[in-house]
């Protein structure tokens, strides 16, 4: 059998018989919402007061700039001359303009003097470039020669050129000597010596590089260190003279001895490991298995007595619960 793609025989005349006081219904919904669009929003916000509006985002309405909310009314704010109404849901509701300050509850006019202007937010000035604040004024700040503004509120306002330093209101140029060079640290002389020169006496010395060393960028010391297995001695690096057994430490300026060895002058010494011990983990002494007790040169069997047990450490024994130690034996309490 063979079926139409609007369905089996009938439904058809059945789709016709619904489809049509459907789209008649929405036809005259949408000719509605086009003649009278204020419709829908007079019914939901039918309650919104004089000089109010609704919320741009849930329900409820609030007052319009200008207006503070009274019960379910919006009242009148006084705004000063040169103000401007703000949102009254809390404060004052209104601000000054830009230019004016709040004095009390007026707004009053913000005398700029010259070479200043307003800052961002409007209500108080600040000095132009190259001025500073003074007595309520700008004053020009004297910027001596080789130097330069600052764009900071503190200080003098200016600072030297790289090279020249501060001196009794001036800028005096730094004195280089050889083998230096200029920083730009504020402090200090202005200069330091180039890597392999120390300062001494205002002036830049080579560095002399004993044999095994290195330069050091440290500026304390000498100016130099020993290489790995060398010892500072003096003005020299001393070769670290490194026994059997042992190592030149992390740092290379110094020596110690392997795992089961002990320093003895200048020798690494073996550990002498008794029967039924064992290397620490230290390395340099030893320790009794468990069972066994520890004297100078030697780890003897502990003897457990009756009732008795080897305690945590293994080394020494207690006796079982319910027992007492009595003269060496574990007796009943």
């Amino acid at each position: 059998m063979k079926y139409s793609m609007n369905g089996p025989p009938g439904s058809r005349i059945s789709s016709r018989i619904f489809r049509k006081p459907f789209l008649t219904f929405l036809f005259l919904l949408a000719v509605a919402a086009l003649a009278s669009p204020d419709a829908f929003a007079q019914g939901r916000y039918e309650n919104v007061p004089a000089n109010a509006h609704p919320k741009s985002y849930g329900n409820g309405w609030e007052c319009d700039p200008g207006f503070r909310q009274t019960d379910n009314a919006c009242v009148a704010v006084h705004i000063p001359a040169n103000a401007r109404p703000v949102n009254a849901s809390y404060g004052k509701g209104w601000e000054c303009k830009r230019g004016f300050r709040m004095v009390e509850k007026a707004c009053v006019s913000v005398a700029v003097p010259a070479n200043a202007y307003l800052d961002a937010h409007g209500d108080r000035w600040r000095c132009n470039r190259g001025f500073r604040e003074e007595k309520n004024a700008c004053a020009p700040i004297k910027v001596p020669e080789n130097a330069y503004l600052t764009d900071t509120s503190y200080g003098a306002g200016w600072e030297c050129d790289r090279g020249y330093r501060e001196l009794g209101g001036n800028c005096v140029a730094v004195a280089l000597p050889d083998n230096g060079y200029l920083t730009e640290a504020s402090y200090g002389s202005g200069w330091e010596c180039d890597r392999g020169y120390r300062e001494i006496g205002g002036a830049c010395v080579k560095i002399r590089l004993p044999a095994n060393s290195f330069l050091d960028d440290s500026a304390f010391g000498n100016g130099w260190k020993c290489k790995r297995g060398f010892l500072v001695n003096g003005d020299k690096c001393e070769k670290i003279d490194v026994p059997a057994n042992g190592y030149l430490v992390r740092t290379g300026d110094g020596w110690e001895c392997a795992r089961g060895f002990v320093a003895k002058a200048a020798t690494c010494v073996a550990v002498t490991i008794p029967k039924n011990g064992y290397l620490e983990r230290g390395g340099e002494a030893w320790k009794c298995d468990r069972g066994f007790r520890k004297t100078e040169k030697a780890c003897l069997s502990i003897k457990v007595p009756e009732n008795g047990h080897l305690d945590y450490s293994g080394n020494d024994w207690e006796c079982d619960q319910g027992f007492t130690q009595q003269r060496g034996n574990c007796v009943l309490r």
